[in-house]
């Protein structure tokens, strides 16, 4: 146990395994969600609760479980400049973060009943594959953290399913009977599909801004994240490509007859993300990037917000 624990009531330590601040990344892609289905006039309140309830259980037992393989494979040290890590530094032990990890998973699984008796199969195999994959982000045989698949877990699973599985519960409570077999149509579409897209893109920068704080503490570690394997300057250019994807979707569905200019909304974020970006390209200091971690989580939420209401309108 090092001098961090001494400083730390449990209540908070559970705090900071939990990571709220991460919380955005669950709240985003139901409210893109949402307001792409009251575009749609295919709002439905409690599908839309469930679904935000289920997608923060599933981001803390993340978290948790991130927390626990890191510390126990050795990967977070003493070294590691990022935000206090509860197993590592002693706050909690192993076993409780672990029991933790399968306890909120298991309240995620119990949440997604209802979601399976509105959703059906589709929701079942989304769910289990959202589980499984919260779990294998940094344990299991094949850690995908550790492999360089974490951004692409993340965009796939916390942007494009959380959004278009937000927008499908509520699609699917209105047109179709319970315990569905098959997809009903005009519940998955390209344009759910691109309206998933922002959110996917600055989710992933939160892990982008994560991994280029711990890049040389994971390369000593032996854990090879997508910035390990690519270095500072591709990871930089993922950024801000990521960036771009998130303004160019808005602007596609401007120019388009089923959105009016209420969609472009979100572009009052820019100045916010040039000033991400500006910090981005040039430092790579925990001091820094730590701060930068907690504006990509904030970008996301306002830029959601916005995009959601710019569809509505």
């Amino acid at each position: 146990m090092n001098d961090t624990a001494t400083d730390v009531s449990r209540k908070q330590a559970w705090l900071m395994a939990a990571r709220p601040h991460t919380l955005p990344a669950a709240a985003a892609p139901v409210i893109v969600g949402i307001g792409f289905a009251l575009h749609e006039k295919q709002f439905a309140p409690l599908p839309a609760l469930a679904a935000f309830i289920g997608a923060a259980l599933i981001q803390i037992g993340t978290n948790f479980a991130n927390d626990y393989y890191d510390a126990v494979k050795g990967v977070d040290t003493d070294e590691r400049t990022g935000f206090t890590r509860v197993t590592q530094s002693g706050l909690i032990a192993p076993n409780e973060v672990k029991r933790a990890m399968y306890g909120t998973f298991l309240l995620a699984i119990v949440v997604g009943v209802y979601l399976v008796y509105v959703g059906g199969l589709p929701i079942l195999v989304i769910g289990l594959a959202s589980v499984i994959s919260g779990i294998a982000y940094a344990g299991g045989p094949f850690p995908l953290g550790s492999h360089g698949l974490g951004d692409l877990f993340v965009f796939v699973f916390f942007g494009v399913i959380a959004v278009m599985g937000t927008f499908y519960v509520q699609a699917a409570s209105l047109v179709a009977a319970p315990f569905l077999l098959a997809i009903p149509g005009g519940t998955v579409t390209m344009t759910a599909f691109l309206a998933s897209l922002p959110v996917a893109a600055i989710s992933t920068n939160i892990l982008v801004v994560n991994n280029v704080r711990d890049l040389e503490n994971d390369r000593k570690a032996g854990k090879k994240t997508l910035a390990v394997l690519i270095g500072y300057r591709a990871s930089r250019g993922e950024f801000i490509g990521m960036l771009a994807l998130s303004y160019l979707v808005p602007i596609y569905f401007a120019t388009t007859s089923a959105f009016g200019l209420a969609v472009l909304l979100p572009l009052i974020t820019v100045p916010y993300a040039a000033m991400i970006t500006r910090t981005m390209l040039t430092k790579t200091s925990g001091e820094a990037l730590n701060p930068a971690l907690e504006q990509t989580g904030k970008l996301l939420a306002v830029h959601a917000v916005c995009f959601a209401i710019g569809m509505t309108v």
